[in-house]
């Protein structure tokens, strides 16, 4: 019942129907040069992709300005989830054969963050990836609202989540698992609050912010997408580390 809660509200703030992404509006080469770093992050809601007025749109911005060798990132709706795997696989095929073999799997790295729908988005979209024995370096829900979103499949080296449990309709996943222990290590369930705090949700529809739920509060929270980003960069740096101790072998 909280979930179709969540859905009902989700859309009521959205005023337009068609905002799928097309698989022409993603700048990322594919394939991708080997060795690369691919970070995705899904939108909440029915959100189109690129809404700049979404952190997760934000944050994809921040990185990109930051011009860092070898990283790519892109932004999807939720709803986009096949667009996204089927340019992930494109972006591995290095010799364009449509068939991946094992090398090609583990050609280029991934990480993959979202928020309300978004969250879970990204837990499915690894559990479609470990199916085909592709891993991913990172996922970060934030609120994170879908079934199945608390277990993070075994092809995730790590695993973020954020959350809040405020009193109101929408509340986000509180406590993500590793299928896996041995393979997924969970970097943390770190709870928020907005009860006694005031956000700027002057992006949002009036809706939203005449209901002032908790969970649009917290995708407006610099806190939240601070952490988020910081993250995010820490995996960055580790791949880089990695990356560079490999090219001195």
């Amino acid at each position: 019942m909280r979930k179709c809660w969540a859905l009902l509200l989700l859309l009521a703030t959205v005023l337009k129907a068609d905002l799928r992404l097309d698989r022409k509006e993603i700048r990322t080469p594919a394939p991708m040069p080997p060795g690369s770093l691919l970070i995705v992050g899904f939108l909440g809601a029915w959100e189109h992709w690129d809404n700049d007025k979404r952190s997760v749109r934000k944050v994809a911005l921040d990185l990109r300005k930051q011009r860092i060798p070898g990283v790519y990132v892109e932004t999807a709706g939720n709803h986009d989830r096949k667009t996204v795997r089927k340019f992930i696989l494109e972006a591995l095929d290095q010799n364009r054969n449509r068939k991946l073999d094992a090398a090609e799997k583990k050609s280029v790295e991934l990480i993959c963050y979202g928020q309300s729908y978004g969250g879970a988005a990204c837990v499915r979209l690894a559990s479609e990836l470990k199916q085909q024995g592709i891993p991913v370096r990172l996922t970060i829900q934030v609120d994170s609202i879908g079934r199945g979103d608390d277990w993070i499949p075994s092809n995730v080296s790590r695993a973020l989540n954020l959350y809040q449990h405020d009193p109101g309709p929408i509340q986000g996943e509180g406590h993500i698992k590793a299928m896996n222990p041995a393979r997924t290590t969970i970097l943390g369930n770190l709870r928020f609050t907005y009860l006694f705090r005031t956000v700027d949700m002057s992006d949002y529809p009036w809706i939203s912010r005449r209901m002032g739920l908790s969970h649009w509060k917290m995708d407006n929270d610099p806190v939240v997408w601070k952490s988020v980003e910081a993250a995010i960069l820490a995996e960055i740096g580790a791949w880089s580390a990695g990356r560079a101790m490999a090219s001195t072998r």
